[in-house]
């Protein structure tokens, strides 16, 4: 196994090249609030929440608010954002925030209609969701099998999240309209158990869901961030077990922090031949670790490769996420936990350097051997401005 810092502390001005990478890094928004999830139209626009309670749209490189409630405090807030895998047709977006009642501090799931950039027709698909001033979850996102699935935390409860009656500690998975699948193992929301304060999922192209999860940084002395692999009716043992412990019922995670702390939040698998070096791995951002944890998986979920891209470059990462033009991930410098750069926070893209088409494979891997550390920093720019000077390859 290897484990490579890719990135060291570059200064960001208005975009920032990675010439051994074959990437670039460019901001699309800055001076943003806390921002938090971001999902995007087929028509170009990009809509992302900001934790102190605003949903926002950016449209022809414009940030417009198109919503703002009194919500946040502590980890909570506005958090989740998904469009409906019909948006074209039916305009349903779908957010999870925090609220105050007179039992506490909740979450709830929300479906709205939108139009022109406006939210109407509220509608709750869950509520009582048991929230705190930490452990909120929060990530929403539909899977490939249509269903939308939703990450709570055990709101500092921890029992909560063996308690199969409650929807904290939880992976939720309903239908778009709130009724709850036929298929579901528990005859209810309920599709995995056993978690701590889960934010961030994604598949595969197989349609394996993976999710990253918050250790008890401080708790037992220990961090154990975990990365899990997530089966329906699976626990996976918080508040039982951590790490690789082992207890009959309970599922290990695929991989863990240690007694390091990566603090993981939103995370992606990028597919796509304009990055290849990229091509099929998955990314989860990383808060007190600030770094973009880039893992390979086998075929078995073994880990032949992770390492980390701008350690230390950007303060804390909230967000990454597969967009139509690149990878996008968000700072969240702003939350209280972080030393805000100039014009924090931001969301970025990253996209391809050069134009690997029609180019052989063994060029398209010279970024991933220097990712690898298979070859060095200087190997792997002396070789692009090679092939750049032959005209095999064109930067963008």
């Amino acid at each position: 196994m290897f484990t490579l810092v890719v990135f060291g502390m570059i200064p960001l001005a208005f975009g920032q090249s990675y010439p051994e990478m074959g990437i670039k890094v460019d901001v699309v928004a800055d001076n943003l609030k806390v921002p938090w999830a971001i999902d995007f139209a087929s028509d170009g626009r990009m809509f992302f929440t900001e934790r102190v309670g605003n949903v926002n749209v950016i449209q022809d490189g414009e940030v417009n608010q198109i919503m703002s409630l009194g919500v946040g405090g502590g980890e909570g807030g506005m958090l989740g954002i998904a469009l409906d895998p019909n948006f074209d047709e039916n305009h349903y977006i779908y957010v999870y925030y925090t609220y105050n009642e007179l039992l506490g501090i909740k979450n709830r799931l929300v479906q709205y209609s939108e139009s022109n950039n406006v939210l109407t027709e509220e509608k709750v698909l869950i509520e009582g969701i048991p929230g705190g001033p930490f452990h909120d979850g929060g990530r929403i996102k539909f899977g490939p099998d249509g269903m939308l699935y939703i990450t709570t935390g055990d709101a500092v409860e921890p029992d909560l999240s063996q308690n199969i009656d409650s929807v904290a500690g939880k992976i939720l998975r309903i239908n778009s309209d709130g009724t709850i699948p036929e298929d579901n193992p528990f005859g209810s929301a309920v599709y995995s158990i056993g978690h701590r304060n889960p934010q961030g999922i994604a598949w595969d192209d197989s349609g394996n869901l993976v999710a990253t999860e918050h250790g008890p940084s401080g708790w037992r002395g220990v961090a154990h961030d975990e990365i899990n692999l997530i089966v329906s009716g699976a626990n996976y043992g918080w508040p039982d077990v951590i790490g690789d412990e082992v207890i009959d019922g309970a599922t290990n995670p695929i991989l863990h922090s240690g007694d390091d702390t990566w603090a993981p939040s939103g995370s992606t698998f990028y597919y796509g031949e304009e990055m290849p070096m990229f091509d099929g791995k998955y990314f989860s951002s990383a808060l007190r670790g600030q770094h973009i944890h880039i893992i390979e998986f086998d075929e078995d979920f073994n880990v032949p490769f992770h390492g980390e891209l701008f350690s230390g470059e950007f303060g804390r990462i909230r967000d990454v996420t597969m967009g139509p033009d690149g990878l996008y991930f968000m700072t969240s410098n702003q939350d209280g936990r972080g030393n805000p750069n100039l014009y924090d926070d931001k969301i970025l893209r990253i996209s391809p350097l050069y134009n690997y088409e029609n180019s052989p494979t063994w060029i398209q891997n010279i970024s991933e051997w220097y990712m690898k550390g298979l070859i060095s920093k200087q190997e792997s720019l002396d070789a692009h401005s090679y092939l750049i000077e032959r005209g095999t390859i064109s930067q963008n």
